[in-house]
């Protein structure tokens, strides 16, 4: 019988990949398979074993390279198999990445994904312009919400987020 394997979801950071933790590139430089998205940078895919799979899932307006239910699957088959998968996504993969969602699908399989932070572009680009999102004296708070709209629900209350 084939051993498990495992699923580790790494946020890859806002696109500099000396922006990676320590941790996920630890798990990237041990990968077996990468799943990887069009926002991580080239270079840290490269840091994988040249022995590792790698499979394209980048996304952009109006087009998916693969749908994500293809990349559910990819994630769940080659764990089964016993393969040590990297899904490597732009950014941090709770913050509009559909990680929630592709922990949701693991665990529901009896799969129990390892999850590691990356930095989000919504704190990075303002943190490397040297401006604080928060300041005692002047914000007290950060909202983050999509630029994307939703095509069921009510959307963002624009109104009350003001």
């Amino acid at each position: 019988m084939t051993r498990p394997g495992t699923v580790t979801i790494v946020g890859a950071g806002p696109g500099d990949p000396e922006l990676i933790t320590v941790r996920g590139l630890a798990r990237l430089r041990a990968a077996d398979v990468v799943v990887y998205d069009r926002l991580v940078d080239p270079r840290l895919v490269d840091e994988a074993p040249s022995t590792a799979e790698r499979v394209y899932a980048g996304k952009s307006a109006g087009h998916a390279t693969l749908e994500q239910e293809c990349i559910e699957r990819i994630l769940i088959e080659r764990a089964l198999a016993g393969r040590r998968v990297v899904r490597l996504k732009g950014g941090d993969p709770f913050i509009f990445g559909r990680g929630g969602e592709e922990v949701e699908t693991l665990r529901r399989i009896g799969i129990e994904p390892v999850v590691i932070s990356g930095i989000t572009a919504g704190l990075a680009g303002i943190t490397s312009l040297g401006a604080p999102l928060t300041h005692r004296e002047y914000a007290q708070g950060v909202v983050f919400v999509t630029g994307h709209p939703q095509k069921d629900g009510p959307g963002v209350d624009w109104a009350r987020l003001a």
